[in-house]
């Protein structure tokens, strides 16, 4: 059966339909991915993951687990901000980092909150050298994550966690694991 010019158009206009549907369609994924994780804040957050050395992929998915890029985001528990930052730890952060006059609305700046969360992403790293660690204290408290540790119901090793028994503190970790996955898989290339 040979090919007729016609049937040559009519192939190639098909391919050309369909090559138009998955271009929409991909575009259509991306774009709604791109809704669904934000990279709002995206000059802040480079900045200061550069200044202190934690990945800007890891502090969206951190935000975007917190506060869904609400800058005026306040818990039932009173953390504030982008990262909800508790005002004590704040306080601390701010001891730390030199902050002077430290005021608790402070925590609503965009640029602030961020910079602060990143500092103290630093620190949780520096103390506990692994993102579960870091991810489970920044939720759940350094304080517990180092009590967990030494209890070998959740710890063999006292260096990793195979339970975490505080049920939101687990559901955060994962959380926030699975948006670095799809903040990886939609902005490492930026």
């Amino acid at each position: 059966m040979p090919f007729t010019l016609n049937k040559i158009r009519k192939n190639i206009t098909i391919i050309i339909i369909l090559i138009a549907i998955l271009s929409v369609a991909f575009f259509s994924i991306k774009w709604v991915a791109n809704v669904l994780y934000p990279l709002h804040y995206k000059e802040y957050i480079n900045n200061y993951s550069s200044e202190f050395e934690v990945d800007p992929l890891l502090v969206a998915s951190i935000i975007k687990a917190e506060s869904k890029f609400y800058k005026d985001a306040t818990s039932n528990k009173g953390a504030i901000g982008l990262m909800q930052i508790t005002p004590s730890t704040g306080s601390w952060i701010a001891s730390q980092m030199g902050i002077e006059e430290y005021k608790v609305d402070i925590l609503y700046d965009p640029e602030t909150n961020i910079m602060m969360g990143c500092w103290y992403i630093d620190n949780l790293n520096k103390q506990f050298g692994n993102i579960e660690l870091v991810l489970a204290a920044y939720n759940g408290g350094r304080g517990n994550v180092k009590k967990w540790l030494g209890d070998t119901q959740y710890s063999l090793d006292g260096e990793n966690l195979y339970d975490i028994p505080f049920s939101e503190t687990k559901k955060y970790v994962e959380k926030v694991k699975q948006n670095y996955k799809i903040y990886k898989i939609l902005y490492d290339k930026d």
